[in-house]
This record gives C-alpha cells, structure tokens and sequence, in this order.
C-alpha cells in the first residue's frame, strides 16, 4: 500500500501547486506609443518585448503613406501575432476638410481603411481634433459630421471607428461641454469613444458620471495615470471599472507618458498592476 501511496501524493501536490501557480492570462493591450522612441529604433525587438511581457494585443501610434511603422501591413501583423499579440486598433488621422479637400481627404481615408484591413484591425481611433474643433460650436459640428462620414466608411470595410480624448475635451464651449457635444452630435453606429481616464480626470470631469449619462458608448478604456500606473495614489481607478459593462468597455488598453524607469519597464509594471488588481477581469469582450 506505502508504495502505491506515495506517488499519488506526489502527483497530487504537484497537481495543486500547478493549479494554484497557473493563472489565466487578462486581455490586456498596449498603446505603442508609450514605448514611441523604442518603436523608432527597434521596432520589431520592441514588440517581441512587448509581448513577452504579457500583453496580449496592442494599439498602433505608426501609421503613414499605408504601412506601420514602416512595414507593409500584412508584415507587422505578422510580427505582432509572432509575439503572441494580436493587432487589434491603431491611433491615426486627418483633420477636417474643407470643400476644397474634401475628395482627396476622402482618399486618404480609403487608402488608411485599406492598410488597416489588410493588416487585420478592428477598430482605428482618431486621437485629436484641430483647433476649429475647440473654437466654436459650429467647428465642432463639422468634427463630428466629419467623424460620421468617416466611421461610416470604417463599418462599411468591417472596422470600427472611435475617437481618443485628452483633456481639452471637458472644457466649456458656448455654453456646452466638448465632449457631451460630441457625444450627442455623433452617431452611435459609426463613432464610438475611446475615454482615457487620467485626461478625463485632468478635465476635471468624472468617468463614472459619463457612463451613467452615455451607456454603451464607451468600447475602450486607455488606463493610464500621471506615469506608471498606481505609481501616483490619484487614480480612482476600481469605480471606472465597475461600471464597465455600462459604459460598454470590450478592451483595456494601457498608454504611459510619462516615466520613473526605462519606458519597457514602465509598460511592464503598469501591466502587472493590472493583473494585481482585484478589481480587473480577465476579459470583457463579449
């Protein structure tokens, strides 16, 4: 019986402490452009870092003339999912045409969907407006036509359009808050909103309060703090979190600034914040 005994202990310790030492991997992605002096001078080492790290997807701040970070897009999507990633959203742009460059505007979005669809993107997110944005109410309808138009030539290639806000956003404007303008003045099916909570904060606006006024319009959140996330003590972050289901959250996406450490070390302890937190699922795609 001793002999026969022994070994399933064995088995059975070993069995538990593998269980209690594997833990499943939170959907967690990275804004590139927190690692943006890297990506310039070694991009493809910089993303296998990235993913050894444990990030399981990442958000692009390299686009131009069809390619990403100077690679064709089937190329860097190929090496993002080599790292174990997958790419999932980019940050890129234009401003607001006028009728005089309306058309080649207009183009220039063609030839961006087409690179990001190549490259296997979900969703390409505008990260700032111009100043007629913030100059009148009337300049801020134009943005907001203008990002209808285009989200509605994303949906039509099978992308999903958002927009990235930074503090500038929460400010007054002829009465009206930006941001609440943009929110109504934009069409749910073709413009979602990408809320970074720490520019959020600077605005001197509340996250929670906007997911209770515009539920389900929010399908990324860039969790991100003065630098490395938790390092300043500021962020409420859990009361975000627990209203993401409202607010429609699909994707985490960390962006750093601004650095104590090295930036990849900065990226990478931002992650393991995240994945210490309690107060962080796994995931929250559906």
């Amino acid at each position: 019986m001793k002999k026969t005994i022994i070994p399933l202990v064995v088995v059975f310790i070993a069995t538990t402490f593998a269980m209690c030492t594997t833990k499943e991997k939170k959907e967690i992605g990275l804004q590139l452009y927190s690692v943006r002096d890297a990506m310039k001078e070694a991009p493809v080492e910089t993303v296998k870092s990235v993913g050894e790290m444990g990030y399981t997807f990442v958000e692009a701040a390299g686009y131009a003339d069809g390619k990403f970070y100077g690679m064709e897009p089937a190329e860097f999507q190929s090496l993002v999912e080599e790292s174990g990633m997958t790419f999932l959203s980019s940050h890129t742009g234009q401003a607001v045409p006028d009728s005089s460059n309306w058309e080649s505007t207009m183009a220039w979005w063609d030839q961006c969907i087409d690179a990001h669809v190549a490259a296997g993107v979900k969703y390409i997110v505008q990260p700032w407006m111009g100043e007629k944005g913030y100059n009148s109410l009337a300049g801020l309808k134009q943005y907001c036509d203008y990002f209808n138009e285009v989200g509605k030539k994303c949906r039509e290639k099978g992308i999903v359009f958002g927009y990235h806000n930074h503090d500038g956003e929460f400010a007054e404007l002829e009465g009206e808050t930006i941001y609440d303008f943009m929110l109504r003045n934009t069409n749910p099916e073709n413009v979602f909103f990408q809320l970074d909570l720490y520019w959020i904060k600077e605005g001197g606006k509340n996250a929670v309060d906007y997911f209770n006024k515009y539920p389900g319009r929010f399908k990324h959140l860039h969790v991100k703090d003065e630098k490395e996330l938790g390092a300043s003590g500021e962020m409420d972050f859990e009361s975000s979190f627990a209203l993401a289901d409202k607010a429609g959250v699909d994707y985490l996406i960390v962006e750093v600034e601004k650095y104590d450490f090295d930036p990849l070390v900065s990226v990478e302890k931002s992650l393991e914040f995240l994945e210490n937190a309690e107060f962080v699922r796994n995931t929250y795609a559906d």
